[in-house]
C-alpha cells in the first residue's frame, strides 16, 4: 500500500524548469565522477530480456516481472528487467574487462510489486555499475575503500548543486560512518530495522550498514537479499558476516533515512552454495552446472567467461530502493 509523506509547510526551492535542468546537471556530473573514481566505462543496458535465460534478477525471489510476448519470436516471452545484476557480469566477460576496471549504465526498469512511497516508484531510473576485482580484494577493507570513493563523488555533486542554486544548502557530513547490522541491532534492540536506520542516520548524517541479508542475533534479517547476489555470509576480517551493505543518509525534508546505494562484493561459488542452503533456494541451485560441465565450459569459453570476482553497486537512485533494504560486484 502506498505510504506517502507530506512534509508540513513544504515549498519547492526550484520551479519545474530549473528542477529538470538540475536533474540533468546531477546525472551528467555524478556519472563522470563515479566513472573516474572507480575506473568505469559506460555501456548501454537492455530494458527487457528473454524469459528463462536466468539473466533477469529475482530480487528477493517473490517479485513478479512485467512479461509480454514477442510476436516475431513465436510469442516467446520477454521480461522487463528487475535489475542488471546478472546481465552486468555477462557484459564484463563480453567486454573482457580487466581487474581494477568495470562498467556503468543508466538503468531503466519497471517493478510492478514495488511498495510505493516518496522514495519508491513503479518506474526505476538508476545508475548501475559492476567492476572486476581480484580474489584477494574480497575483503571488508576493499569494500570500505570503494564506499568512501563513492561517497566522495556524492559530496562533490552536492557541492556543485549548491554552487549552482544558492537557495539549496548542503547537509551531508564530511565523512561516512560504518556500522555492522549486528552492531546496529545491539545499539537499538527495541527498534525495527527501518527505525534503526533512521536512528543511526539521524546521529551521523551518512552511514554504510555492513552485512545485509543474513540472520542477526534476534533470528531476523536486517533486510532481504537474494542468495545469488551479494556475499552476505562470508566472515570478514572484523569477525562478522557480510561483504555487502547500503549507503544511507539522513534526509531532512522527509526527516527519515534515505538509501542511496545498495552494493557489495558478489558471491563466489562457496558463498553462493552457503546462501542457497540458508535461504533454501533449491531452484537456483539447480541452475549451477555440474563439475564436468564446468570443465567443458572452461575449455570452450576460456576467453569469454573468466573467473575473476566482481564488485557491484546501484549508486544514487532517482526512484528505486531495493526492496526492504545493488551492490559491489
Amino acid at each position: 500500500m502506498s505510504t506517502l509523506i507530506y512534509p508540513e509547510h513544504y515549498t519547492a526551492l526550484l520551479d519545474v524548469h530549473k528542477t529538470e535542468q538540475g536533474i540533468k546537471l546531477i546525472k551528467d556530473f555524478f556519472q563522470q565522477n563515479l566513472a573516474t573514481e572507480l575506473h568505469l566505462r559506460r555501456v548501454t543496458a537492455p530494458l527487457f530480456v528473454l524469459k528463462g535465460l536466468g539473466i533477469n534478477d529475482d530480487l528477493n525471489g517473490v517479485e513478479r516481472p512485467v512479461t509480454f510476448p514477442i510476436k516475431d519470436l513465436g510469442d516467446e516471452k520477454a521480461e522487463v528487467v528487475h535489475s542488471l545484476a546478472k546481465w552486468k557480469r555477462l557484459t564484463l566477460a563480453d567486454y573482457e574487462i580487466e581487474p581494477g576496471s568495470g562498467i556503468y549504465t543508466d538503468m531503466n526498469a519497471i517493478r510492478a510489486d514495488e511498495e510505493l512511497d516518496n522514495l519508491h516508484s513503479l518506474y526505476v531510473d538508476q545508475w548501475d555499475w559492476e567492476a572486476v576485482i581480484r580474489k584477494e580484494d574480497r575483503t571488508l577493507a576493499f569494500l570500505r575503500d570503494v564506499v568512501k570513493r563513492i561517497y566522495a563523488a556524492i559530496r562533490r555533486t552536492e557541492f556543485l548543486v549548491c554552487e549552482t542554486y544558492d537557495n539549496i544548502k548542503p547537509f551531508l557530513p564530511e565523512k561516512i560512518h560504518f556500522v555492522h547490522s549486528e552492531e546496529l541491532l545491539q545499539m537499538y534492540p527495541g527498534l525495527t530495522p527501518k527505525e534503526r536506520e533512521d536512528a543511526i542516520c539521524r546521529e551521523y548524517g551518512a552511514v554504510f550498514i555492513i552485512g545485509i541479508g543474513g540472520k542477526l542475533a534476534d533470528g531476523k534479517k536486517h533486510d532481504g537479499r537474494a542468495p545469488d547476489y551479494d556475499d552476505w555470509s562470508t566472515v570478514a576480517e572484523n569477525g562478522r558476516a557480510g561483504l555487502n551493505g547500503d549507503i544511507l543518509i539522513w534526509y531532512p525534508v522527509l526527516e527519515r533515512s534515505f538509501e542511496l546505494s545498495s552494493m557489495g562484493i558478489r558471491v563466489d561459488r562457496e558463498a553462493l552454495l552457503r546462501q542457497l542452503k540458508e535461504g533454501r533456494g533449491r531452484t537456483r541451485e539447480a541452475l549451477l552446472p555440474s563439475a564436468s560441465a564446468q570443465r567443458r565450459a572452461a575449455s570452450l569459453h576460456r576467453r569469454r567467461h573468466r573467473s575473476e570476482p566482481s564488485l557491484h553497486g546501484a549508486p544514487p537512485e532517482s526512484t528505486h530502493r531495493r526492496n526492504t533494504g545493488k551492490h559491489l560486484a
